[in-house]
């Protein structure tokens, strides 16, 4: 009896690889569509699954969606993590260049990401919140352990709410910046830049 090419694609594909080939179908979907126009059986569709292939990994929709937007977090924190030693101003230029790169080579997953707050979706949200504090985090550890930021670091409460507020700036533009992509890609690095930077200023 012959045999599918599709079936024996699927059988090739490991746990891992089936899982993330959902995932960035998911990222897709919802990042083109309000949560509540996405259907799961589309997914699986795009991906070329049955249903139950896709529920046997995501029981449900709200599982689904909340894995994607954790894929994201954390592809996002290892981008964004600072490298010990290093005073933060030196680090900020390289580190949004390579931030930028991600958001636009992962538009769809960056947009999916962040599309999360606004869903009612309770797991998803969570998990966004999630990472936006991880990330947050990130920063004050940075700034923590930087010699030249200590002037800042000590008014911790001032510092957390200039760093949250940067991090809202920072997807704004970066958002706007996926619809609108004319703009060269190290000016709205330095535009960033700026902002963190006098944010965090004594």
């Amino acid at each position: 009896m012959a045999v599918n090419p599709q079936e024996r694609t699927r059988r090739r594909l490991s746990t891992e690889e089936r899982r993330e080939q959902l995932l960035t179908a998911g990222a897709r979907l919802f990042a083109q569509n309000p949560y509540d126009d996405v259907w799961v059986e589309r997914v699986a569709e795009i991906a070329g699954v049955s249903r139950g292939l896709l529920y046997h990994y995501f029981p449900t929709k709200s599982d689904f969606f909340a894995a994607v937007v954790q894929r994201e977090s954390r592809r996002m924190l290892r981008l964004t993590a600072a490298v010990p030693g290093i005073p933060v101003r030196e680090q900020v230029t390289t580190g949004l260049d390579t931030f930028l790169a991600y958001v636009e080579a992962h538009a769809e997953g960056f947009r999916a990401l962040h599309r999360a707050e606004a869903t009612g979706d309770p797991s998803a949200r969570k998990v966004y919140r999630e990472s936006l504090a991880a990330q947050e985090h990130q920063i004050l550890q940075a700034l923590a352990a930087d010699p030249e930021a200590a002037a800042t670091a000590h008014d911790l409460p001032t510092l957390r709410l200039a760093v949250r507020g940067w991090l809202a700036f920072m997807v704004a533009v970066c958002l706007e910046w996926l619809e609108e992509p004319d703009l060269p890609r190290e000016e709205v690095r330095d535009l960033c830049a700026r902002a963190l930077l006098g944010a965090i200023s004594p």
